[in-house]
C-alpha cells in the first residue's frame, strides 16, 4: 500500500503546526520567566542614569539614538553618504519625525 502525496503532506503540516504551538508557548514561558530579571534590569538602568540601550558601536547618533539629531551623521562631511552600515538600520527617533515613522 502506498501512502499518497497528499497524506505525506497533511502529516508534514501537521508536525509543523504542533512544532509551532510549542514554540508559542515556550516563548510564552521564557518572557513569563525572564520578567522579574527585566524588572531588575530597569531598576539598574534607573539608578545608573543610562540614556537608552547601545545596539551599535559604530558611530555616536548610533549609540545614543535619543540623543542625536537629524544633522549628526553628516557633520563630518555634509554631502556625504552614510559610511556605517547600522546608520540605514536604525530609523531616526520619534523627537525628530514629530512622532510619525516611514514604514516603507
Amino acid at each position: 500500500m502506498t501512502i499518497r502525496p497528499v497524506t505525506r503532506f497533511m502529516a508534514l503540516l501537521a508536525c509543523l503546526t504542533i512544532l509551532l504551538s510549542l514554540l508559542l508557548v515556550s516563548g510564552r514561558w521564557r518572557v513569563a520567566a525572564a520578567r522579574s530579571e527585566v524588572d531588575r534590569m530597569a531598576l539598574l538602568a534607573g539608578d545608573l542614569r543610562l540614556t537608552d540601550l547601545c545596539l551599535f558601536t559604530e558611530a555616536n547618533y548610533t549609540r545614543h539614538p535619543s540623543m542625536a539629531d537629524l544633522s549628526t551623521p553628516f557633520q563630518s562631511s555634509p554631502g556625504a553618504l552614510e559610511h556605517f552600515p547600522s546608520g540605514s538600520l536604525l530609523q531616526p527617533p520619534p523627537h525628530l519625525t514629530g512622532g510619525v515613522v516611514r514604514r516603507d
